[in-house]
């Protein structure tokens, strides 16, 4: 007997939203980050419009489904991010990157986080995870503006600094995060709070995120190339080998109690250096590339559906958060950091301008969701769903057409080594 299931009628929903996201854009640019607003708006639609879908997953009611997607998505990301930088030892190119992690991402994380407190009227502890959590830009849905894949060269300094930045601020955004909630844990910032906190959650974590990525990037470029030598196992041409490598490093480092995330794109920059102008790091960054838009798709897609649970607790206050971060405080950050490292004003402005928000805040305000009872849970929910809406669509449909004014023809831009 016939038996209609709305398990089957899911799989159709997500199968053509991916289809219609991707396909779309091709009309007018063909610009892949457009998919990313269409993706969340077509599983809005699909989930509200058509009769007979399941229930959307609700990242208030379940927010560890919403972590452990995030965060696959995102360690895979970031390891990609590390194989797509031919040349990191090109030492010039990373002081814009420095100063937007050691200035930038400070600042942001205040400003959003005394938004959240004297706009939002949040608790301390909320306003401050509020600015941990949008203060990292996305290595996962910033790839317009990103380099290219290895062995591709034309590392311009915009993309340059945009990759980078991405691929380290996901990780140095945690400590921050972690201090939100030992001042919601504590009931207020105390000397015992803040001492812990610094030598433990930014030395320490920080510290062994950085040595477990890169030790562990140094060993697999070994096992890949050198050992055995006539019959390396990059002659498998397996790229799953890449998504063992980004879980190991990452699993490693947070058994060690530290940040998995810059282990993850350590590990991708590091192997990338073995045997560097070997063809096997395009297979690897390739199969990291298909599973990350992969789970890319299913999140914008589930938050899309959630939507219609989330927007209800947004206010105009809450929405005024969102703008200004993405159209104020990220470009007069950025700008400001960037002084006297970045001299040409358009290329300096886009760098300023394209702090994509995205998977990464997802993940954090998941992760934050479920370790710790959170007062402003639904608000924080509607911000961030919000700001990562307008983010996909401001930066997504902008983003190309910007790089291309700023940087000119990249072939004839590439910074000799």
């Amino acid at each position: 007997m016939f038996e209609f299931q709305s398990y089957h009628l899911l799989l159709v929903a997500i199968g053509l939203a991916t289809i219609l996201a991707y396909w779309l854009p091709r009309f007018v640019s063909g610009r892949e980050p457009a998919a990313s607003a269409l993706l969340i708006g077509i599983g809005w639609a699909a989930f509200t419009l058509v009769p007979g879908m399941p229930p959307a997953i609700d990242p208030i009611a379940e927010p560890k489904v919403w972590e452990i997607v995030s965060e696959i998505c995102v360690i895979v990301g970031l390891f990609g991010v590390g194989l797509r930088i031919d040349k990191p030892r090109r030492w010039k190119l990373w002081r814009p990157t420095v100063r937007l992690l050691a200035i930038g991402m400070p600042a942001t994380i205040a400003a959003v986080a005394l938004l959240g407190w004297a706009v939002g009227g949040m608790t301390l502890a909320g306003a401050l995870l509020l600015g941990a959590v949008l203060a990292p830009t996305d290595p996962v849905l910033a790839t317009d503006v990103q380099v290219g894949p290895p062995l591709e060269g034309g590392e311009h300094p915009v993309r340059f600094t945009l990759t980078t930045e991405a691929g380290l601020n996901d990780g140095l955004a945690f400590p921050f995060v972690y201090l939100a909630l030992a001042v919601a844990g504590a009931g207020g910032l105390t000397g015992e709070v803040l001492g812990e906190w610094l030598w433990k959650d930014v030395a320490w974590r920080v510290v062994v995120g950085v040595l477990g990525g890169v030790g562990v990037g140094w060993l697999l470029g070994r096992v890949l190339f050198a050992f055995p030598r006539e019959n390396a196992l990059a002659k498998t041409e397996s790229g799953v080998i890449a998504l063992a490598g980004v879980l190991a490093a990452y699993g490693i480092t947070e058994l060690a109690e530290g940040y998995g995330f810059i282990a993850a794109f350590l590990a991708g920059l590091t192997l990338r250096q073995a045997e560097a102008g070997h063809e096997f790091h395009t297979r690897l960054h390739n199969f990291s590339d298909s599973i990350e838009h992969a789970l890319t798709a299913l999140l914008l897609i589930a938050l899309g559906a959630a939507l219609p649970a989330l927007l209800p607790a947004l206010t105009w206050r809450d929405a005024a958060i969102g703008l200004a971060l993405v159209l104020v405080v990220r470009p007069l950050v950025g700008w400001v950091a960037l002084g006297r490292v970045m001299p040409r004003s358009r290329e300096r402005a886009v760098v300023a301008f394209y702090g994509v928000r995205g998977v990464g805040s997802i993940y954090y305000l998941a992760y934050a969701a479920t370790h710790v009872a959170l007062v402003n849970i639904a608000q924080l929910w509607a911000i961030i769903a919000f700001t990562v809406l307008v983010s996909t669509i401001v930066h997504g449909f902008t983003a190309g057409l910007a790089l291309e004014k700023a940087i000119g023809d990249e072939s004839a831009q590439k910074v000799e080594g």
